[in-house]
């Protein structure tokens, strides 16, 4: 049974003390009441129920006071220490007496307070959910204002703090911090940053200089042609476009997607040599839409047709249908009806047939494999296609050493691979922060979304986690923030 219950007395709801945050207990005349909105009700709590709740709700105010007085920068460190140790006091009294915040107990008779999770993050947990140690908000000030930069001597300079506080290339408010006009900076920084000749923004060199650079690259001469500024970018590109793979390193497989169908259709012709009328019906189709292969008219295909159900198919399943499933990556499976006692039908998989239409599936993918670079003209259009479509990308390489993590806690200290996993975060688009256990990803993301929010790049950001992390992940949030 839940330690907290409403009481249904006429005069249990009073109204809500403004000085009272919305869905937090508050203690009343010795009575502890809990806000909804507009009203205060009244809670029936066993007697080490509501004294829980008292001595929780103390601590919550000497948080918040201390919280208060570290949010003023002109408070020194040590008008913190008397608050300080009051905490400590009101900490070190109330576990003595009922556990750590984090217990069962405490959690059923207070989690419903907004600020519960806040009390949680005072409290740094082992493994095993036994105290390591007391957070350091006891001993230490863990709120820093953050002050922006104003003025810096460097154009270098000014693009690490246009990065960190704007989050992107900002010409006109480097310009105020440097004293220097847009076309002194770009100067300054050439090579450092691009102009995007289609986007027409600038970007640094390692946002430009990445993703689909053989596209970049057109893009770039065909803007240099117009304009020679455009220059430095066309050559900058071709430095890092990636080296063209010849044919003895590339794999063409069945159904992919990258290949023309013209040559699948010209495969099928000539390995199962189509009838010359029927060519015009039986052919070969690829729908970008729903990336799927298809084959018009491939049951028009005569039973006597030798190459087609004797080489390359069986009497059950076509080469066409073979070929046809191999391109959409699917077995082939062949299934038969059976008449069960009752006399009912139903379909069940005939594994003697499905073998063998496997081992001419099989049979057509090798024939594929040689036929499809022999021709030196195709071998050659295939390995410019493979290169220009598959051959394109460069990774791009994230450095978050520039992110300033305004109101982060300053005793924390974000190792550097954590730093860039949160630029990746906020330049990169979808991010998989593929780390071992350990290595901090929950501070990633909470502070990669804090900085989003900082830098207007989200609104609100959603975590979601399993439910037996929510307290877990709360605690986190508030220790680094």
């Amino acid at each position: 049974e839940p330690a907290v219950e409403k009481d249904n007395d006429e005069d249990a709801a009073i109204p809500a003390d403004p000085g009272v945050k919305n869905y937090s207990f508050a203690v009343v005349g010795g009575e502890v009441y809990y806000r909804e909105n507009s009203v205060m009700l009244r809670q029936k709590l066993n007697k080490t129920s509501k004294e829980r709740v008292k001595g929780l709700v103390k601590l919550r105010t000497c948080v918040r006071e201390l919280i208060d007085l570290q949010m003023d920068e002109y408070t020194p460190d040590s008008a913190l220490q008397p608050k300080q140790a009051e905490l400590n006091r009101l900490y070190d009294s109330y576990t003595r007496k009922y556990g750590l915040i984090n217990d069962r107990a405490n959690r059923l008779a207070f989690d419903r307070d907004s600020s519960y999770y806040l009390l949680c993050s005072l409290e740094i947990l082992d493994d095993d959910g036994r105290l390591k140690r007391k957070a350091d908000m006891f001993s230490k000030r863990t709120i820093k204002q953050h002050h922006s930069v104003t003025h810096v001597d460097t154009a270098s300079d000014a693009i690490t703090v246009s990065i960190g506080e704007r989050g992107r290339v900002d010409l006109g408010y480097m310009s105020r911090l440097t004293g220097k006009t847009e076309a002194e900076i770009i100067t300054e920084l050439r090579g450092v940053i691009y102009r995007d000749p289609v986007l027409g923004d600038w970007q640094t060199a390692d946002e430009y200089l990445s993703g689909n650079v053989r596209k970049k690259l057109r893009q770039a001469q065909e803007a240099a042609g117009q304009n020679p500024a455009f220059q430095i970018n066309v050559d900058a590109l071709a430095a890092v476009i990636p080296r063209d793979l010849d044919a003895t390193e590339i794999e063409i497989r069945l159904g992919a997607t990258w290949i023309d169908p013209e040559y699948v259709q010209q495969f099928m012709y000539e390995t199962f040599s189509t009838p010359q009328n029927l060519r015009k019906e039986i052919q070969v189709y690829f729908s970008r839409r729903s990336a799927e292969w298809f084959i018009s008219k491939k049951n028009k295909i005569s039973f006597k047709d030798v190459s087609a159900y004797s080489t390359y198919g069986t009497g059950q399943a076509s080469a066409y249908r073979i070929l046809e499933d191999s391109l959409n990556l699917r077995d082939v499976r062949i299934y038969k009806t059976v008449v069960d006692k009752d006399k009912t039908e139903r379909w069940v998989l005939d594994s003697k047939a499905t073998t063998l239409a496997a081992q001419k599936q099989q049979a057509i993918r090798e024939a594929f494999k040689d036929w499809i670079l022999r021709d030196p003209e195709r071998r050659r259009t295939l390995v410019n296609v493979y290169n220009e479509k598959m051959n394109n990308i460069r990774p791009r390489e994230y450095d978050g050493s520039h992110i300033v993590f305004s109101g982060i806690n300053p005793e924390i200290t974000l190792q550097p691979h954590q730093l860039n996993a949160i630029a990746h975060v906020l330049y990169g688009g979808n991010t998989l922060l593929a780390h071992e256990v350990g290595s901090g990803k929950t501070f990633e993301m909470i502070a990669a979304a804090m900085e989003a929010k900082r830098l207007g790049l989200c609104s609100k950001s959603i975590f979601v986690v399993p439910n037996h992390l929510t307290q877990q992940t709360a605690s986190e949030f508030f220790r680094l923030y």
